[in-house]
């Protein structure tokens, strides 16, 4: 019996090497793209309507969570996040692999998340073939401000990383990186926590 061949889509999502000139896959990225005009046109009071788009949107979601506008992505349904997400003013995910972030993120301004690539030779580049890894952020993950991370990095949790990183490795969990080369700068510890409470009064909610 004759195996049936993947459609686009499941390429794309598989990892393997995938046109995006699909008629599925262009019908998609139109569907995307109209949520998010709606997304970015909402007055600043429309919280609701904007999260209900999210919700519409995303592959997941907690009910706690906050994404700025604007925000652009590619598809949507390959965009999971964990309670307590915060995106601010810009995040831009090309999610045509799965983008996987855990509970309590805060992203800042002007972020990047790309899962797409190209092919290096301008051959096969020229054919408009993609290809694409996921990206995964864990639990309580700060992302600084114009920070772009690179298809296939997973970032661990409790990890921070500083203003205008390019992260094109794996981070693991619990450490400051930053650098372009994104690199590991030091650990973070217990006792930064106690040495913050030392200086700041700790406002109450």
């Amino acid at each position: 019996m004759e195996t049936p061949s993947l459609t686009e889509k499941e390429k794309m999502i598989m990892g393997m090497a995938y046109r995006p000139s699909d008629k599925q896959l262009s019908a998609d990225r139109l569907k995307a793209r109209e949520l998010i005009f709606e997304f970015n046109r909402l007055p600043p009071k429309g919280f609701k309507q904007r999260k209900s788009i999210i919700k519409q949107l995303f592959a997941h979601t907690e009910n706690m969570f906050y994404v700025e506008a604007p925000f652009n992505c590619d598809y949507g349904y390959n965009i999971s996040i964990g309670q307590n997400f915060y995106a601010n003013f810009n995040l831009t995910i090309l999610d045509c692999a799965p983008v996987n972030i855990g509970d309590n993120v805060f992203i800042g301004p002007n972020v990047s998340l790309f899962t797409a690539g190209h092919p290096m030779h301008p051959h096969l580049r020229n054919q408009h073939i993609e290809w694409a890894k996921p990206i995964t952020i864990g639990n309580n993950v700060w992302i600084c401000g114009n920070v772009c991370i690179n298809p296939g990095v997973t970032i661990g949790a409790g990890s921070v990383i500083g203003t205008g990183s390019v992260v094109t490795k794996d981070i693991p969990e619990n450490v400051f990186a930053a650098g372009n080369p994104c690199q590991i700068i030091r650990t973070i510890t217990d006792e930064e926590k106690d040495f913050f409470y030392k200086k700041h009064t700790i406002p109450s909610f």
